[in-house]
């Protein structure tokens, strides 16, 4: 061993080590989200603030896995050179053999592993010099220059921002929770509700026109104050013309003072508060910040030509994130039953999604929100008692009509051979 030969050795020595470091580095860093990030910026003082801006950005990881392919390039280089120069060519094959050995076992596996097992420890420990390296000149364009080259081979826009995660990766991160027992069941239910509040219009759940209960602006207190008291309602529009010409909306506690005030003779009207009037295409989200921030719980829902398509209120949209809430006034009626011979009866008011959900189906979207619009668009027009339209593999029976309108669908799974015999209807 002469003087170049050991420092040669020398150099792959230290090549190896900073390949263990940067190996830890790297994976704990990539590793490492941003919320974990923030937690730790609030405990860990300067550190965590500089593992912080590393995560928000990414700048820091084309150096660093320049800095990782160079170390491992020269390192294997150097190796070869000190075999060939001591013991020839079977130098040379015995050095590549030991080289991805103790490269794959020390420098890549040992150290990853520890990584992922101590991500916090690692990125904390590591941070700063990482920031350093990748904020080094002679790195930093270097780097930039070799991605300026890759541009010019592979030309496109790149990523502006990322990582990017979709709506159905956190559900299966949540997915993952459950099953590791750190969120239950019904917390991953409602983070979907949340996700899935962010896509819903006003028109998915707002009640329709047909089953508003309104009064005449005409009508005594007294009388409006019964309609109150038969439906079990706190609010009620009141409407002028008809029910596209919605003048305010009453309120039950309006009506009782006024009642105890011996004004059971007036008209509603001069107790009625101004309505609130909402597109059907609004967000249900935006909707709901707005009915906190304005301190409202009853919203009109007008269609694109101005008339009334039905109204929403504050339970409505509750009632997408936690379920149906069901009070001493209700009369609960089942959205869904199951019937015999694997059949179901759905309400024709169910949107198609949760009908996809309940029988395990695919039945369209479209132009239409509920069962009862699918089958009114699959059918062509309205149906009678009992007739009957096939899609998707499943036969979808009219039942309970209400004069033009759908009451329930019965659903009967269409038979592989594609017979379409109906079953039975119990009109």
């Amino acid at each position: 061993m002469n003087t170049t030969n050991t420092a040669i050795a020398l150099t792959i020595v230290v090549l190896f080590l900073f390949s263990i470091v940067l190996a830890v580095a790297e994976t704990a860093l990539t590793r490492i989200s941003k919320a974990r990030a923030h937690a730790l910026a609030e405990t860990s003082g300067r550190r965590g603030e500089v593992l912080l801006s590393l995560v928000e950005n990414q700048e820091w990881l084309n150096p660093t896995l320049l800095l990782v392919l160079s170390t491992q390039l020269v390192q294997s280089t150097l190796l070869g050179v000190l075999a060939s120069r001591l013991f020839g060519g079977w130098g040379v094959v015995l050095a590549t053999i030991l080289n991805v050995t103790l490269f794959f076992v020390i420098a890549e596996v040992a150290p990853k592993t520890w990584a992922i097992q101590h991500t916090d420890r690692a990125a904390l420990a590591f941070a700063r010099p990482i920031k350093a390296l990748a904020g080094w000149p002679p790195l930093r364009l270097l780097s930039r220059g070799l991605i300026g080259a890759t541009n010019v081979l592979l030309p496109g826009k790149g990523l502006k921002a990322g990582p990017y995660t979709s709506e159905e990766e956190l559900l299966a991160v949540a997915d993952l929770a459950v099953e590791g027992l750190v969120i239950a069941a019904e917390e991953r239910d409602f983070i979907q509700s949340v996700i899935e509040l962010g896509d819903t219009v006003v028109r998915e759940v707002m009640l329709p026109r047909t089953d508003m209960v309104t009064v005449s602006a005409e009508v005594r207190v007294a009388d409006a104050m019964e309609v109150v008291i038969l439906n079990g309602y706190s609010r009620i529009p009141v409407c002028g013309e008809g029910i596209d010409d919605v003048v305010g909306v009453a309120h039950a506690k309006d009506l009782m003072r006024a009642e105890r005030a011996g004004k059971e003779h007036d008209a509603v009207s001069t107790l009625a508060r101004p309505a609130r009037f909402v597109p059907e295409t609004k967000g249900v989200a935006d909707l709901l910040r707005e009915m906190q921030r304005d301190r409202y719980h009853l919203a009109i829902v007008i269609d694109e030509y101005g008339g009334t398509a039905g109204l929403v209120t504050l339970e409505d949209i509750i009632e997408e994130l936690l379920g149906e809430i069901v009070d001493e006034f209700d009369v609960e009626r089942a959205m869904s039953e199951p019937l015999p011979g694997g059949d179901f009866r759905v309400n024709a008011r169910m949107p198609i999604d949760e009908v996809n959900q309940l029988i395990h189906a695919h039945l369209p979207e479209g132009d239409w929100d509920t069962l009862g619009g699918l089958f009114l668009s699959k059918l062509g027009h309205v149906p009678a008692e009992g007739e009957w339209v096939e899609v998707a593999g499943w036969q979808l029976i009219a039942q309970g009509m209400q004069g033009r309108r759908i009451g329930g669908v019965r659903l009967h799974r269409l038979p592989v051979d594609g017979s379409s015999s109906p079953p039975a209807v119990e009109l």
